[in-house]
């Protein structure tokens, strides 16, 4: 009898001991490192210094797989590309974006050819998707799209929670197919809804007219890759007019390339003097864009420039040039404010990582993306001065008749 309790007692302690050691084992299964949990996923381990705790992330990884209904209709992979697009949208910065395989694809494309679209160019102002500019001749401009305008919806999609880069896909499309933009302007009392018919996008670059009271004015639209020569061309003619008022107008010129800019300021300045920096922060040498020396014009000059809120990005860069040198006085309204540098990095064979790598400054040191360019003369351009079309858009066909208090403002300054 003592024998059989020894019996159960050594059989019950056995089983004691097997209970707690599974008990352990599946407690400390269970309170393992959320890492650890993660299966079927490579390089999941951080690869960077830092004292990061990443076991939130993997924690939501692995509460997403337990709990959430339509979890197994998302590969793993594409959990990876909205996390790395969290992660760069962190940064509150518009024109940083990821872009996925399927958005990898539309962007090399858009570079490589032609597409259909409405013709504007938007950005992110306060957070808002805001219009750029429409150019010249297009269908949003045709449209009577404006620079400011709040786009709110497109189609049926709200632009709320749009990078740009998504809202520019939607507006684009086949050739003669509509798109339906609804915005919001500054004065009005509500939304309405604009539908434009799509076309292919010819991009205006310059013009120029010799007005009866001397003064020479240059429209410039854009800064193409051939507006350097036109503009130094435009110069030309203006030389051989035999007068010393110059008129150039960059209202609702979204920018273009900044070797343009560059190469358009050299005829005013000095060789060596700097027309743009680049600041890359983070301790990184600035990089000085510097004239070339053409500087073929005398003190003489009479020089005004035209500017508003849809003058961006090079517009700005020469503007803000001849700003800070007193070459020019600039005549309209704040400028956009589209003053910053993005580098295209392939992060995988089918993905890309487009990054604000460095801001621009004036010559003066004044961040253009951070206050745009404020005018020497501001002058607003109110409802009552609009007739049918942008006056913004098209100086010369309204010069001097009182629909554009800007350019009734530059013409003033240079008749003195």
């Amino acid at each position: 009898m003592l024998e059989y309790f020894k019996t159960r007692r050594a059989s019950a302690t056995i089983l004691l001991v097997v209970i707690f050691f599974g008990l352990g084992i599946y407690i400390g299964f269970n309170n393992r490192p959320e890492i650890d949990k993660v299966v079927n996923i490579t390089g999941k381990e951080t690869a960077v210094k830092t004292d990061a705790d990443f076991s939130p992330f993997w924690k939501v990884w692995n509460d997403i797989n337990e709990k959430y209904p339509s979890a197994s209709k998302i590969t793993d992979q594409e959990k990876i590309y909205g996390a790395i697009s969290g992660l760069v949208s962190s940064l509150n910065d518009p024109y940083s974006v990821f872009f996925n395989p399927d958005d990898t694809k539309t962007f090399e494309s858009d570079i490589q050819g032609s597409f259909g679209g409405i013709g504007m160019e938007v950005g992110m102002k306060d957070k808002v998707l805001t219009v750029i500019a429409p150019l010249k001749d297009t269908p949003a401009y045709k449209a009577n799209i404006k620079s400011g305008d709040k786009i709110l919806k497109i189609n049926d999609t709200l632009t709320s929670n749009l990078t740009v880069e998504k809202a520019i896909k939607l507006i684009r499309g086949d050739v003669g197919t509509t798109v339906r933009l609804t915005i919001f302007r500054d004065g009005d009392k509500e939304p309405k809804e604009i539908k434009i018919i799509r076309d292919t996008i010819n991009v205006p670059t310059l013009d120029t007219e010799m007005r009866k009271d001397g003064i020479f004015v240059i429209k410039l639209y854009s800064f193409s890759a051939n507006s350097a020569s036109l503009f130094r061309n435009a110069l030309k003619e203006f030389s051989d007019s035999n007068t010393d008022k110059l008129l150039l107008d960059l209202r609702g010129n979204p920018g273009g390339y900044l070797d343009s800019a560059v190469s358009m300021a050299s005829w005013f300045l000095d060789g060596g003097k700097t027309v743009v920096t680049e600041d890359y922060g983070n301790n990184i040498k600035p990089k000085a864009y510097r004239s070339l020396g053409y500087n073929i014009f005398t003190d003489k000059l009479k020089f005004v420039i035209l500017i508003d809120s849809g003058s961006a990005s090079a517009s700005e860069i020469l503007a803000g040039a001849m700003q800070d040198y007193k070459k020019a006085k600039l005549v309209g309204e704040k400028s956009f404010g589209k003053g910053s540098v993005q580098e295209v990095v392939k992060v995988t064979g089918d993905t890309i990582l487009k990054i604000t790598v460095a801001k621009w400054l004036t010559p003066n040191g004044n961040s253009i993306s951070e206050k745009g360019l404020t005018p020497d003369y501001e002058v607003p351009i109110k409802a009552k001065d609009i007739e049918n079309k942008n006056p913004a858009h098209n100086a010369s066909s309204i010069a001097g008749t009182g629909g554009d208090p800007q350019l009734n403002k530059a013409i003033e300054l240079l008749l003195k």
